[in-house]
């Protein structure tokens, strides 16, 4: 399985999605500059997290148009995995892959610390090897983590199984106390945790690491055939 860890100016967290697919989970993994249009080569994508553009207008704003997004595009309606992660999360809102908005976390303080989070939905690519119910301990580090989204889409949310994560406390304000949603069709997830800061035991926790090693589970047994 080849991953494409795309590369914003401003993305800082590159390097740690970079080695968690390349030493965490020893997949093949490449950067993709912001400029290029093509992502055919890849089976799934990854958006880091980071500062794109500065967090301009609002966070993930400017990036939500940047080259690589029409690329980003045709791969989820292809059904590759797209993994949208803290300011990735924020792109993918901007880009309207999914839906809500990102706020300034209610405190109005820059959050970071391990947080607890609940598994909700253990039925898409990302999350098969979890539990439902499940408590993981993955980092988080934002300023506009605030999850917001009108009433409507809310409940559209909860209906149809799209809320993915949710933190087991108050972390930033976030409605439902919403950590992570996906797409309908359950292969575009945007999350603000972390995982690929808790794939390994020295960092502090491992539990992210199985949301990487789902994603490939769920590959191989849609790709890769035995004679």
């Amino acid at each position: 399985m080849k991953f494409a860890v795309i590369v914003f100016p401003g993305s800082n967290c590159d390097a740690d999605m970079y080695y968690a697919i390349r030493d965490g989970l020893k997949e093949e993994v490449a950067y993709v500059h912001y400029t290029e249009r093509s992502l055919a080569p890849f089976d799934a994508v990854l958006l880091p997290g980071g500062f794109s553009y500065g967090d301009y207008l609002r966070a993930g704003a400017i990036a939500g148009f940047a080259p690589i997004m029409a690329a980003v595009k045709q791969a989820a309606a292809e059904g590759k995995p797209v993994l949208g992660v803290c300011n990735g999360f924020q792109i993918l809102l901007e880009s309207g892959l999914l839906p809500g908005a990102m706020k300034r976390n209610r405190q109005l303080k820059f959050v970071c610390r391990t947080t607890e989070l609940i598994v909700e939905n253990d039925a898409i690519a990302f999350t098969a090897g979890y539990t439902r119910g499940q408590k993981l301990m993955i980092p988080v580090a934002h300023g506009e983590g605030n999850y917001e989204c009108d009433d409507e889409t809310f409940a559209r949310l909860e209906a149809n199984n799209q809320i993915v994560f949710r933190y087991a406390s108050d972390v930033n304000g976030s409605k439902g106390r919403i950590a992570g949603i996906t797409n309908e069709t359950g292969n575009v997830l945007g999350m603000m945790p972390h995982p690929e800061r808790a794939v390994a035991s020295l960092l502090g926790s491992d539990d992210g690491l199985l949301l990487f090693q789902s994603m490939l589970r769920n590959w191989r047994e849609t790709h890769v055939t035995t004679a």
